[in-house]
């Protein structure tokens, strides 16, 4: 198909590529042993694919739409030799993925349309949700936007301090409050002060509690209601940072806070230093919503955008 065409740099590639390494090393080396002896995709190769894409941490529900992919391809082609295998789990992966309105961005973009664009960023503590914050700020930077940052996760002092650091690093504003402030009041002055200062993007924090759900859902929706004081139709994009090494514990966090909030965008950070990466393709078709950014790796730039036809290429290369 013509999926497959490049379209980051070599640069961006090569970070994806060497991000996805441990996830590749692991569903190949598996994969391996499945065909090994094999010469045709069987029902037992099918019966091994699948326990392989459920244990690669890509989730039984989507596992079995890309078996029975593979089992059309099969029963259309009558032959399918597993050494064409790999060609037919790039291409019907693509094609689910391709299902998804992600649309097939290579940059880091925001809508012209609304100024300031305001992103609240939700997840739970220790997902990476600061530093993709930081990350974002200093893309959009490099673009020229003008971003004002607002630290409404006001229950961790460390929050706070996390997010100050990232702010003068990337040196962009922030807006902050006393610890144990109402972060409704955070997130009013953040988009007073990016209206102010007529800013491009405005990025807010939030709190990544999530023992009651009940109290999460609150303090987001009074924090939407106090933003809307403000700017109407804020906040324009709910990011929903997932950490990707967690595999099945991530469905769980985006189970919980796509109940908990309308979340329109997903950032799966640290791919890098895991093998659990089929975790997006599963985590994009499950619930629909699509992943907007991936983190693979430590550096200021090693915040990607999602293309996933580029990331399809990667895992299977």
């Amino acid at each position: 198909m013509s999926f497959f065409k490049k379209i980051f740099t070599s640069e961006k590639k090569e970070t994806l590529d060497k991000g996805l390494e441990k996830s590749k090393t692991s569903f190949f080396t598996k994969l391996n042993k499945a065909v090994a002896g094999k010469s045709k995709v069987d029902d037992d190769v099918l019966d091994n694919l699948e326990e392989i894409l459920v244990s690669s941490d890509v989730g039984v529900n989507t596992t079995l739409k890309i078996i029975d992919r593979i089992e059309e391809r099969v029963a259309k082609d009558k032959y399918l030799g597993t050494s064409e295998l790999n060609q037919i789990l790039r291409e019907e992966i693509a094609g689910l993925l391709s299902e998804i309105d992600s649309g097939n961005a290579t940059e880091f973009t925001i809508p012209t349309d609304k100024k300031p664009f305001v992103i609240m960023v939700v997840g739970v503590n220790g997902v990476g949700k600061t530093t993709t914050i930081g990350k974002l700020a200093s893309q959009f930077k490099k673009q020229g936007l003008q971003v004002v940052l607002g630290a409404a996760d006001t229950f961790r002092a460390a929050a706070i301090d996390q997010l100050q650091i990232w702010a003068d690093r990337v040196e962009v504003p922030m807006v902050r409050q006393d610890f144990g402030s109402d972060p409704a009041s955070v997130a009013f002055d953040t988009l007073k002060s990016g209206v102010n200062q007529n800013a491009d993007v405005v990025i807010i924090d939030t709190a990544g509690r999530l023992h009651n759900k009940v109290n999460l859902m609150n303090e987001l929706t009074k924090i939407k209601r106090v933003m809307q004081k403000v700017i109407s139709d804020a906040p324009h994009e709910v990011l929903l940072v997932l950490d990707g090494s967690t595999g099945q514990n991530a469905f769980e966090q985006a189970k919980q806070f796509t109940a908990a909030t309308e979340v329109t965008s997903l950032a799966v950070t640290k791919l890098d230093g895991t093998a659990k990466g089929g975790v997006v393709i599963g985590i994009s078709d499950q619930f629909q919503i699509p992943v907007k950014y991936i983190g693979v790796g430590e550096g200021i730039d090693d915040l990607q955008v999602f293309n996933k036809f580029e990331f399809v290429d990667s895992f299977f290369k």
